[in-house]
């Protein structure tokens, strides 16, 4: 048996990289919300930064085309890449699954440290996800898809079981007494009140107590939205798309790529929209399992992996193109050093907004931190690119490289 060697980077899909530059900044706009501590019902309250009107309005938009949607682009990049993984194992004589596994594992490690960072880490939980993939191989492609729907359509069947029998929430509610009883412990945090006085005095020190036990709040909110099977789903969808070798023949297939943008336009917006207004609303009935939360899951179910689908679909059309292809491009350096630049969402974000840091926390709304995050983003296109003149891997995708294979790979490349 030989063993799977890392892949080179001229065998890279670069259509790939694009894509995930491209969710990599959706995902930090809509991590942005959680950094800043905007509350809508504070807007204008304390800084100048803070636009009632505009941010409600910013705050509405981000619901109707970034919330879930970025994520679930990972998502299906993930399945994708699986199987390309795979793939390249079969090719090269690997008969078991041993590095893909180790690799899991090294991203499960990354994902724990990264979780000390910032406790909306979503890494960790990849990895585990990633592990249920596996046990999906064996199965045909029209399976997978099938399979992969049903579970991004079950989240409205399990809320509605939720809502007929409490029972069911039992997981969500121990994890929430988990995470109350380590905030007690580490720092000292028992209500709402005591936790705002906590996050406006909070240090470095405090923030990473604050993380530990911001552990079993990130997981309990996890399984309450059923994000495991709207994860699983996509990696469906998107291994059996790479195992289908779709992307390769696009010009056999842009009948349907044309067929799932129109799908989204007369399915998938409108069910946005009620997402929006649902989310907006903010009257508590998603977390106190009300009708309007029922709603809410069918609207998510409905639009969300929908739209996801319909901007993947819409980039492969416009990557086909001249014009695209080069405007695209410059979105595959931050795309192909995707983890490294997550990681400096976090650092970028703690620093900023936190009061251990600049202290812009609850000061900037959704249009500012919007703004903040396009500048960021400009940023990491070119430093992305500078560093990849320069080396083969971004620095964290070079440990998580390292780590899988056992040994440490070729950092600087040879000019």
């Amino acid at each position: 048996m030989t063993d799977l060697s890392p892949v080179k980077t001229n065998e890279r899909e670069i259509f790939m990289d694009v894509l995930r530059g491209f969710a990599i900044l959706g995902i930090f706009i809509a991590n942005l919300r959680g950094f800043s501590f905007w509350q809508e019902e504070n807007a204008g309250l304390t800084s100048s930064m803070l636009l009632p009107v505009l941010d409600r309005k910013m705050h509405f938009l981000h619901h109707m085309f970034i919330e879930g949607k970025f994520y679930s682009i990972f998502s299906f990049l993930f399945g994708w890449g699986i199987a390309l993984q795979v793939f390249r194992s079969q090719s090269n004589g690997v008969r078991s699954l041993f590095m893909i596994r180790r690799r899991l594992a090294v991203m499960l490690c990354l994902g724990a440290f990264h979780l000390l960072l910032w406790m909306g880490d979503i890494v960790f939980f990849y990895g585990l996800v990633g592990f249920l993939l596996l046990f999906f191989l064996r199965y045909p492609d029209k399976t997978l898809l099938l399979t992969g729907i049903t579970l991004i359509l079950s989240p409205v069947l399990l809320y509605a079981l939720k809502m007929n029998f409490l029972f069911l929430n039992a997981p969500v509610q121990i994890l929430y007494a988990l995470g109350d009883q380590m905030d007690r412990k580490l720092t000292g945090v028992t209500d709402e009140a005591t936790f705002k006085i906590f996050v406006k005095q909070a240090g470095w020190l405090d923030i990473l107590k604050s993380n530990i036990s911001g552990f079993f709040f990130r997981y309990a909110d996890l399984f309450f939205q059923s994000r495991l099977v709207k994860v699983l789903g996509m990696m469906l969808l998107g291994m059996a798309f790479g195992r289908s070798n779709f992307y390769r023949n696009i010009a056999q297939h842009k009948k349907i790529l044309y067929q799932i943008i129109a799908f989204g336009c007369i399915v998938g917006l409108p069910a946005n929209y009620m997402l929006a207004h649902y989310m907006q609303a903010r009257d508590g009935s998603y977390y106190d399992l009300k009708l309007n939360g029922l709603y809410q899951t069918i609207a998510y179910a409905l639009g969300v992996a929908v739209l996801a689908a319909t901007y993947i679909s819409l980039l492969m059309l416009l990557f086909q193109t001249g014009a695209g292809k080069k405007y695209l491009g410059f979105l595959a350096p931050v795309g192909k050093m995707a983890f490294t630049n997550y990681i400096m969402h976090s650092i970028i974000g703690s620093l900023v907004f936190y009061n251990a840091g600049l202290g812009f926390m609850g000061k900037v709304g959704p249009v500012y931190y919007t703004l903040f995050a396009l500048i960021v983003f400009i940023f990491q296109v070119i430093f992305s690119t500078f560093w990849l003149r320069y080396f083969n891997y971004g620095p964290v995708e070079w440990v998580w490289r390292s780590a899988t294979y056992g040994k440490w790979q070729s950092m600087r490349k040879n000019l």
